[in-house]
């Protein structure tokens, strides 16, 4: 005997689904608004400076301040009749000359470190670390008597190889944690399929290490050109830096302070333009090996 099973009817259910929508919190905007004040005053000194760089040197002196003004290039004008073109060209030498021999001479010993460890890695990384521990101002006297020895006082070259001990430290500390994220078997995987160590480190590690190079050469760039105590030491007319030129603004006869404000602003263009060339290799250098 045939027995059939009872169906159900099919019932279609034609109502829209609510949209749920998340109320959103109020800490979140104060987070928010809390940021942008706290960035519009980190940046709010350097947008004054921008804009006293154009103001007239009366109207820079004001109390209290003047914010409505007629723009002027007199005050860049000014500043390139008083020479800046020696300084500048001397704080880029000294900058680029620096970083490219820190890189020279870091990229294998942070590789030596991290993926060919020597003996006592350790206590090579503490000597390289107990060289910042020194203050420069403890260094300065014996410093400035064996260069005025060998007689390098007021040499670009002199503050090359200055720059280049004041980063190399650094330099070889950022690297190694660069290096220490890239896995060991590329290096086995290369070998194995007869590559040299020279052809393994060209082709396989730096260009997986690039961004972190690029992040290590521009900290090495904002290190030197911002360099002013053994600049102002070393130097006096020929190798004079930015950072010592600024200070010709500073006179018995006062503070220019529209002056100053313009080769302020010219001396940190170079820095701003290197930072901004470099943005998105410097932002995957600062987080290379952070998320995993």
């Amino acid at each position: 005997m045939a027995t059939t099973t009872p169906t159900r009817p099919v019932t279609t259910d034609t109502t829209p689904t609510p949209v749920i929508r998340r109320k959103r919190r109020p800490q979140a905007g104060l987070l928010t608004a809390f940021t942008w004040i706290l960035s519009i005053g980190f940046f709010f000194p350097v947008l004054w400076m921008v804009l006293t760089a154009f103001k007239k040197e009366s109207d820079a002196n004001t109390n209290p301040p003047t914010f409505f003004f007629t723009p002027t290039l007199e005050q860049f004008k000014n500043v390139f009749d008083a020479g800046i073109g020696t300084p500048l060209l001397n704080s880029v030498f000294a900058t680029v000359a620096s970083t490219i021999l820190v890189l020279l001479l870091g990229v294998p010993a942070a590789f030596a470190l991290s993926l060919r460890p020597v003996r006592k890695t350790s206590d090579a990384l503490f000597f390289f670390l107990s060289t910042k521990m020194l203050p420069i101002v403890a260094a300065i006297i014996p410093l400035y008597v064996i260069v005025g020895k060998i007689g390098m006082l007021d040499n670009i070259w002199t503050l090359v190889i200055l720059y280049t001990a004041m980063n190399l430290p650094i330099a070889v500390w950022m690297m190694r944690s660069f290096f220490m994220e890239v896995p060991k078997e590329l290096l086995e995987a290369a070998s194995i399929d007869g590559a040299s160590l020279w052809t393994s480190v060209r082709e396989v590690i730096l260009p997986l290490i690039s961004p972190g190079i690029a992040a290590t050469a521009l900290i090495c760039v904002i290190f030197s050109w911002n360099e002013f105590f053994f600049a102002v030491n070393m130097t006096a007319v020929n190798a004079q830096t930015m950072p010592v030129f600024l200070t010709g603004f500073m006179s018995g006869q006062g503070l220019f302070w529209a002056q100053l404000s313009a080769a302020s602003v010219l001396a940190a263009l170079p820095v701003v333009i290197c930072g901004w060339i470099a943005q998105n290799k410097l932002v995957r250098g600062l987080s290379f090996g952070a998320i995993k």
